[in-house]
C-alpha cells in the first residue's frame, strides 16, 4: 500500500499533540488537560487506522475482482485488523 500524504500528514499531527502532551507534563499541567490531550491522540489514532484499513480494502478487492478471486479472505483480514486496533 502506498501511504498517500493525508495519512502521513494525520501522523505528523498526532506526533505534535503527543510532544505538546510531554510539554504539558513537564510543565505540570492538571492532568485532565493532559488526559483529555492524550484521549484526543488515541481517538485520532483509531480514525487513521480506520482510514489505512479501508483505503487498503478497496485497493486489495479491486484487484483481487480484477484477477478473478475471491475477496472474502480480505474482507475478513480488515475485520480483524480493525478488532485488534480497538
Amino acid at each position: 500500500m502506498e501511504y498517500n500524504d493525508q495519512i502521513k500528514n494525520r501522523v505528523k499531527r498526532m506526533e505534535g499533540q503527543l510532544r505538546g502532551i510531554l510539554k504539558m507534563m513537564e510543565e505540570n499541567k492538571d492532568c485532565k488537560e493532559v488526559i483529555t490531550q492524550l484521549s484526543a491522540v488515541r481517538s485520532a489514532v483509531d480514525r487513521t487506522v480506520g482510514v489505512i484499513v479501508s483505503s487498503n480494502l478497496v485497493e486489495c478487492v479491486l484487484e483481487a475482482e480484477k484477477n478473478g478471486e475471491k475477496t472474502d479472505e480480505l474482507i475478513k483480514e480488515a475485520v480483524n485488523l480493525l478488532v485488534k486496533s480497538r
